[in-house]
Formats: structure tokens, sequence, C-alpha cells
């Protein structure tokens, strides 16, 4: 069968379109609530039929537009069966065979970012939802309600029996990555790099993200199956859902023994700490002087910071993987002389001990 697939990407969201090309049926994956106008155009224009729309999970960063969707044109709301919208008409489980506008494809449940995660497989391409990005993005977050590291850790050996040629078609993206096969992911994601169980769920549990506040009202939103684009104020931060542990944009890092060197120095670098409260006066403290900003408020306090614009400013956080994504925010904000306290405060005070 020959099909029409389309992508639609905004914000760091990804829709996906698919119809069987000679059929007047299509069905939606992901589709978000901003754009309830733009998807009704489309079909109208095009003559086309939406005949289901798929949540691949619970979302924490947009509301939904499949409530709306069902209203409007009476599709089928497909979700897997842990799924609390109440307003789900559909409900699967692992291992079914969804039929959507003609196109079949096999559910996988996978938990981990959200209880209700899955997967769809079609042919030789796997829609990831949030359970799996690209390259450096690696995966949604797993400190949202229901996030579970361990289960996400399962969830991820289950895509890697995948073949290696099929393509990831995650539900976000924030950096206009292209889709690529498995087999590059094994090498570029970090969160498939070969590691126990038990190695993956502390490498998360290190990064001690902090879900923002307005995340989990838009998380009670979509519960409620909400029809009003406005119900939560989102913030328009650079990476809501992404766990990234790479480098920052511009690569700048500073390690403690410079720092030390520069304030010593008379420098005024702005320290900004990342981490939540409770650990600045935990196992290593914390640096005089600091401005706190949680990072799961930074989009939302990023102000706080304008006078700072043309200053240094050195991101400080327990390890350095909130760090580097702040440091990629504030980039994106344009803020261009940003780095990174390598190593974060645990080398901070290792290097301390052994002065």
């Amino acid at each position: 069968m020959e099909l029409e697939f389309r992508s639609f990407a905004s914000g760091g969201c990804r829709t996906y379109w698919i119809r069987p090309r000679l059929s007047a049926e299509v069905a939606l994956i992901d589709p978000a609530l901003n754009h309830l106008d733009d998807y009704l155009r489309l079909l109208e224009r095009e003559g086309l039929r939406l005949t289901h729309v798929v949540d691949t999970h619970t979302h924490a960063d947009h509301i939904s537009a499949a409530a709306a969707l069902t209203d409007r044109t009476g599709c089928s709301y497909v979700m897997h069966a842990n799924a609390p919208a109440p307003c789900v008409s559909e409900r699967v489980s692992d291992g079914a065979t969804l039929d959507l506008a003609g196109v079949r494809m096999k559910v996988l449940h996978t938990p981990g970012h959200t209880r209700d995660g899955i997967c769809l497989v079609l042919g030789e391409a796997v829609f990831t939802g949030d359970t799996l990005f690209l390259d450096d993005g690696g995966a949604g977050r797993d400190d949202l309600p229901g996030g579970d590291p361990g289960e996400h850790f399962d969830s991820l050996q289950r895509i890697l029996t995948l073949p290696e040629s099929t393509t990831v078609l995650p539900a976000h993206d924030y950096r206009e990555r292209p889709p690529s096969p498995l087999a590059r992911q094994r090498m570029s994601n970090p969160h498939l790099r070969p590691r126990s169980k038990e190695e993956f769920v502390a490498y998360l549990r290190g990064l001690c993200l902090g879900p923002a506040e307005w995340m989990k009202e838009v998380l009670k939103a979509n519960t409620a199956c909400s029809r009003d684009p406005r119900a939560v104020e989102i913030p328009m931060e650079a990476n809501a859902c992404e766990v990234q542990v790479g480098p920052t944009a511009a690569g700048a890092s500073v390690s403690p023994g410079d720092l030390r060197r520069r304030l010593a120095g008379g420098g005024t670098p702005v320290l900004l700490d990342v981490r939540e409260i409770s650990e600045l006066n935990g196992e290593f403290g914390h640096l005089q002087g600091i401005t706190h900003i949680p990072l799961g408020s930074l989009g939302a306090r990023v102000g706080e910071l304008e006078s700072a614009r043309d200053r240094d400013i050195v991101v400080i956080c327990r390890s350095g993987a909130r760090a580097a994504a702040a440091a990629r925010f504030l980039n994106q904000a344009g803020f261009n002389k940003v780095e990174v306290l390598a190593g974060g405060m645990m080398r901070w005070a290792r290097e301390a001990s052994e002065v």
C-alpha cells in the first residue's frame, strides 16, 4: 500500500498525518490544539475525512487537539488503556494491531516518560512519542507525575529489538534533526548507550531536572480533555520535555580550578545555580553570591537575568547535565556569554578536597 505521510513541526512538537494515497481517510498522531484550525482547513481543502487521532501519551508541554477534533469531526480518539482522559474512545493495549484510516500499525506499550506511553510500528518506521527522541535529544523526561526511569529503560530495550533500519519518528524535536534509523540512534543517542538498568536509573536520577509547575498544569488540562488553548499559560521554553546531556550549543565550559582563579582575581561572573533549593545546603553545598533559579523554572523566570545579558554567566548544577540544558536555553534566548561549570558541584567539592 502506498502511503501519504506528512510531518508538521511547531515549537518542538511534531504531528504526523498518514493516509493511503488513494483514500479519502486520514489519521493524525499527536495533534496540538493551537493548530486545530490548520488541521480542519487542510481536511476541508483536500476533501478528506479524519477517522482517527492518536495521542502517544498524556502530553505535558502542549494541550492536545484530540478532544476538540473528536468534537468537530466525529473521529475516534485513541490512547493506551492507562490514559486518564475520560474522552478517549478507543483504548489499546500492548501488542494490539491498530487500523488507522486503513493503515495497520502494531502498538507497543512503552511507559517511563508517562504510564500511558505507546509507540506505533509501521513497517520500517516507529512513532516513538516521547519514549525516544533523536541524537543528543535523548528522550522524554521521567520526573513528571507517572514517570519511572526503570520502566523507561525496559521500554527502550523493546525498541532496540526492532530492525536497525527502522526510522525513528519522535513526538518532539527541538532543533530540526532529520529522522534517522535506529542504527544511528544506537551510536548518537545517550539514552541508548550500553548500560545496566541500575546504571540507567542512576544516570537519569542524577539529572534531577525538576519539572516546572506549568507542565503539571498541562498534564491536568489534557487529563480533563481541555478544548481551551489558553487553559494553561505555556512559556516558550527551549526543550521542555527533552532530556539532553550533551555539550552546550556553544560548547563552553569552565573547570572548577579556572573558576576559582577567576573569582580570586576579582572576576564577577553571574553564578547561576539551577539545582532545586533543597540541594543548595546538601552534600555539595553552594557557592557564595549565586543567583538561584531551578532549571524547571528557568523559562518562566528568564527575565530575572535580563540585567546580566551582557555579562559572563557560569551555570552550575550537581554534575553539569542540568547546567548544560540551561546553557542551551540561555543561548537560544540571546545570552551569548554562557559557560557551564564542568562536572558541577560534585567536581568542585572533589577538587577542593584535593587541594
